[in-house]
């Protein structure tokens, strides 16, 4: 005789299989807790489960409900155990009411009931954000948004509202220190969390399917481990495009990998072959090449030379920070570790030899900064303010990096973040300035041999007025060297001159002494500055030489030894050489034809 299977019992298996639902949740996988039926009769009509100062979840033995339903009942016990509703260090003086004496639950403490009905609140709070299960019961209409403490103090003092009730026997109890030192669950649940939102961002991204892992290219995972794990650079990486493009890569040369800070795009061969741990150091590589502005602050230097000198820079920071595992072949040399790319540069431009030796990610001989987008098929995607986004992703980065621990910066990293985080003053008060650094001001005094106008209070009091120096030229005064070629931007040119204008006459500067220059150094003389741009005539001649217009200004007797002289340009020039204080004056994404020793400012 064959002895029969016995039957399953549905409503147990909806038991077992709400707690599995729950279980498997990235939440609560780091949550050690297991689940148990209670004794008969000790939960009462209206329970459904009771977690323990150890963690045990502890159901209805009789309670007909569904696999949903039983997900939400222990998914709620469980986070008061997250929350630290069950360590009596987290919980106010009166939180905490009497011990339980007897049984299995002795040494445990029964929590008051409005510190309950609170904790109750903020658990279902949270759970109505989160896809598990569903709730047995209705949820309040709208959650209060204070916190369990203030809400349990607010309701001794006046009353639980009535639609907040909580079941008479409570859903968790709070054991000693020992036991919540020892298993400490909102570390483990803040593990869980981190969990959770990896998924989560892997789910977005393609990596990962509600059915299971998909495959996904290695350079995808990067950026997206970045964003996951990477506070410093996680912003940066959820606002950039990877452009995965062999066809694109051959056209451009693109050994690896190249970027544009304006589309924010970076261009990747697919054909390399490379770890996942590579593809986080190349992808951080060009992040920074394009947060850090790297294309922008070439200026007058050799834009290949000043790529590898980035190069090194930036290889230095992510080895020291142990960002993914460096390819090999890249550029690094421990000797630079703390210079700067503009100290690295100079050293590179004193043995341009080593230049044979060397390349960047896109090739030897090809910068892996790109000027301009490449052309592909879909439009690039730009930013409206391209210096806010790359300012703020690496400050929001640096902040999260700093408060969640995550180990420290090199100091010329950090230093580069937060000068990029000082949003950098516009050309014209940067001219500002300059004048009120170089060009003295006037100094009024009071006089008697000049009245005043009598106040009509006391027209018998006479008081003295306002005089200046007699020779206010020799002592606030200023040289102008203004290219007036063809290839001048009529425009800007305006816009300078006005500038110049008001911020000299803000100071008393009557009158500048003025050299225009095309082909041939014209001297106007001394000028009213506010006729500056009156006498202005732009020719039509070739280049512009700039060296004989400044030396006139420097070897004129009726010019101060001591003025300083202002240089308009577009950077089509000859090199010059100025011997006293002076600064340039060109238009933005302009560059001088050599290295400038006074100050650039560009006008936009």
């Amino acid at each position: 005789m064959v002895s029969k299977k016995p039957k399953a019992d549905p409503w147990r298996d909806a038991v077992l299989k709400g707690w599995n639902q729950v279980r498997a949740h990235p939440l609560f996988q780091p949550l050690r807790s297991q689940l148990s039926a209670a004794p008969d009769g000790e939960l009462s009509g209206d329970g459904w489960a009771y977690i323990t100062p150890d963690g045990s979840v502890h159901h209805h033995p009789k309670r007909r409900a569904e696999v949903d339903q039983w997900a939400w009942v222990f998914a709620h016990c469980l986070l008061h155990a997250a929350f630290g509703h069950l360590d009596p260090r987290t919980a106010a003086a009166g939180d905490v009411g009497r011990d339980v004496g007897t049984g299995r639950m002795a040494g445990q403490r029964v929590p008051d009931h409005a510190y309950r009905v609170a904790c109750c609140l903020t658990v279902d709070r949270f759970l109505s954000t989160v896809k598990v299960g569903r709730p047995p019961e209705p949820l309040p209409l709208d959650f209060p948004s204070e916190d369990e403490g203030t809400l349990a103090g607010r309701w001794r003092r006046t009353a639980i509202p009535a639609e907040l009730g909580v079941p008479k026997f409570p859903d968790f109890f709070v054991g000693s220190e020992d036991v919540a030192k020892r298993l400490d669950f909102p570390r483990s649940f803040a593990i869980g969390v981190s969990a959770s939102a990896t998924r989560a961002i892997e789910m977005v991204g393609g990596a990962r399917s509600s059915e299971g892992m998909q495959a996904k290219k290695p350079w995808d995972v990067a950026l997206g481990w970045f964003v996951s794990s990477y506070p410093l650079l996680g912003a940066l990486a959820a606002g950039m495009t990877i452009v995965a493009d062999a066809d694109l890569a051959r056209g451009w040369d693109i050994s690896v990998a190249a970027v544009n800070a304006h589309a924010a795009e970076i261009y990747i061969n697919p054909l390399v072959s490379m770890t996942h741990a590579e593809w986080r150091f190349v992808l951080a590589h060009e992040m920074l090449h394009a947060a850090l502005r790297h294309a922008d602050r070439a200026d007058w230097r050799e834009p290949y030379l000043w790529n590898v000198a980035c190069d090194y820079v930036i290889n230095g920071w992510l080895v020291e920070m142990g960002v993914g595992e460096m390819p090999d072949g890249l550029l690094y040399d421990p000797a630079l570790r703390g210079s700067s790319a503009e100290a690295v540069y100079e050293r590179l431009a004193g043995d341009l030899r080593r230049l044979r030796k060397i390349a960047t990610l896109r090739g030897r001989g090809l910068g892996d900064v790109l000027g301009e987008p490449l052309p592909r098929p879909g439009a690039p995607g730009r930013y409206v303010d391209l210096d806010e986004y790359y300012r703020n992703a690496l400050a929001i980065g640096l902040t999260y990096h700093r408060d969640g621990g995550r180990g420290d910066i090199p100091t010329g990293l950090e230093e580069e973040i937060r000068a990029l985080d000082q949003p950098p003053l516009q050309w014209d008060a940067q001219l500002a300035k300059w004048f009120e650094a170089h060009v003295p001001v006037v100094e009024r005094r009071r006089s008697y041999a000049r009245a005043s106008r009598r106040q009509s209070a006391t027209p018998d009091i006479p008081r003295p007025g306002w005089a200046r120096p007699d020779e206010r030229v020799r002592q606030a005064t200023f040289g102008v060297v203004l290219d007036t070629s063809g290839s001048m931007n009529v425009k800007l040119l305006g816009k300078a001159l006005g500038a110049i204008a008001s911020y000299a006459m803000a100071r008393d500067v009557p009158r500048a002494r003025v050299v225009f220059c095309d082909a041939a150094a014209y001297d106007a003389g001394y000028l009213p500055v506010e006729d500056i741009a009156q006498k202005v005539r732009v020719r039509g001649r070739g280049g512009t030489i700039l060296q004989p217009g400044i030396s006139l200004l420097e070897g004129a007797d009726d010019f101060p030894r001591d003025g300083p002289i202002l240089v308009i340009t577009d950077g089509e020039c000859d090199v010059v050489r100025i011997r006293r204080e002076h600064a340039f004056l060109i238009p933005a994404g302009a560059s001088l034809p050599f290295r400038p020793r006074g100050p650039v400012f560009r006008m936009t």
